[in-house]
């Protein structure tokens, strides 16, 4: 643990959460332009992202470091919750004044909250992942000897994952597997809901199970886990609750007003709500990925980010549908328009190739590659093509994301039967943290093999 922990970078991020904190109470104060609004709360959020990291980090004194990050990335996607039940409530209200979801204002109320969602787990797939081994390259090449003693980090490029983080990596594949039957229904139910969120229970289950062990802190974190054990959780509750408090304060306002900036400048709206906002509300899990993969914390980088794709994929998609037809006043499933189906085929697909890449639980600069290569592709179809031909776009990168998954589960199916089986009924005391093969790392248990 760092000999020189510093408190005070946490009182400077509070400074930064004060004013888009009190602009979120709906207290007296000037009314901004969209332009100037977001960066108000876009630096409240900031905020709470660094006070978010602290604390998480100094959490693993207290729990395990997947269920320190498990709890990080539920309070990172706070916004996208937010965002997202803002836009099913809409459109709950609409079904249930007009009876089907009725065009307001020439969209329709339903497929803003799936263009939401969906956009949202394709960015933190597509942009996230690979923004975080781009960092960690960075730093490695820079601090070659930093990386030298960094596991995570097994040269410039790479970026490889505790093996314990199977159980994400599990976990997300399972309700990947799920997701690809959405596309065939014509609605989200109730039904969709129990699944993905029994899935979700079933995650933070096996979490729970993980070890505690010291880790390695610097900095303002060191600093919280140095106190004694009263002050420490009094601090870290604390840190919990003010950066959970300011994001759910600020988040549905960041999000309008990056939309507001976007229609300022004539920007689609639907497409606003399909990237600008998903941007947005991904930021607190985005700034906290990069600042440990900064310090090349690359596994918590990753991890953080692995962790809030399987809450969004379980939690929040099961949730749509509780949050729906409370709304509604009935127990109608959302309605799938042709469009948000060809959406949720080509998040599934991507999800899937997500996880066929992280079968050995490393992730390469070339495998980042491909995902932004060709998550930059349906983006810029988005903005460019007709419906109909971006429809046929769609249908063809999934086509190419579900092809790569099939060559991939070929070529590794003996380390994705390894990795199902530490992902789900592997005694986690007998998991070794890193990869004995490697040469590398320690397990919990002097690193016995798993049986």
């Amino acid at each position: 643990m760092s000999t020189s922990p510093r408190p005070w970078p946490a009182l400077v991020a509070v400074l930064a959460v004060l004013p888009g904190a009190y602009s979120g109470l709906g207290l007296p104060h000037p009314e901004l332009p969209p332009a100037a609004a977001a960066l108000l709360f876009g630096a409240a959020i900031v905020g709470a992202a660094f006070l978010l990291s602290w604390a998480a980090e100094a959490a693993q004194t207290e729990v395990s470091a997947g269920v320190a990050l498990a709890f990080l990335a539920f309070l990172a996607v706070l916004p996208e919750y937010a965002v997202d039940f803002v836009f099913t409530w809409r459109a709950g209200d609409t079904f249930a004044a007009e009876g089907h979801c009725a065009p307001v204002g020439g969209e329709d109320p339903c497929a803003l909250a799936l263009a939401n969602m969906t956009g949202a787990n394709r960015v933190l797939v597509g942009i996230g992942w690979p923004l975080v081994v781009l960092i960690a390259a960075v730093v490695a090449r820079r601090h070659p000897r930093r990386a030298e003693q960094e596991p995570s980090v097994p040269a410039p490029g790479h970026v490889r994952l505790a093996r314990p983080m199977s159980i994400e990596v599990v976990a997300l594949g399972i309700a990947t597997v799920y997701s690809l039957t959405l596309p065939l229904r014509h609605s989200l139910t109730l039904l969709d809901a129990a699944v993905l969120v029994s899935i979700f229970v079933l995650y933070a289950w096996r979490l729970a199970q993980a070890p505690v062990e010291e880790p390695d802190m610097i900095g303002t974190s060191a600093w919280i886990a140095s106190l004694a054990t009263k002050p420490r959780r009094a601090w870290l509750i604390g840190l919990f609750v003010v950066a959970a408090g300011v994001i759910l304060l600020t988040a549905e306002h960041f999000a309008d007003a990056v939309v507001g900036t976007g229609e300022q400048l004539g920007i689609d709206r639907f497409l606003l709500v399909q990237w600008a906002a998903p941007v947005a509300s991904e930021a607190p899990e985005l700034i906290v990925a990069c600042l440990y993969a900064w310090r090349l914390r690359a596994s918590h980088a990753l991890g953080t980010l692995l962790s809030s794709k399987v809450n969004q994929w379980t939690l929040l998609v099961g949730t749509i549908p509780v949050v729906f037809a409370i709304s509604s006043g009935g127990f109608h499933g959302l309605p799938l328009s042709d469009h948000q189906r060809y959406e949720l085929l080509i998040t599934a697909a991507q999800s899937l190739f997500a996880v066929s890449l992280l079968l050995d639980l490393r992730l390469s600069l070339w495998g980042s590659g491909v995902l932004l290569a060709l998550f930059g592709t349906q983006f810029t179809a988005s903005l460019l093509l007709s419906d109909a031909a971006n429809r046929m776009v769609l249908v063809a990168l999934s086509a190419v994301y579900l092809t790569l998954s099939a060559i991939m589960l070929a070529v590794s199916w003996r380390r994705a039967g390894r990795l199902l089986r530490e992902g789900t009924v592997a005694p986690l005391d007998r998991i070794p943290e890193w990869d004995r093969a490697t040469g590398e790392g320690h397990g919990a248990t002097g690193g016995k093999p798993v049986s």
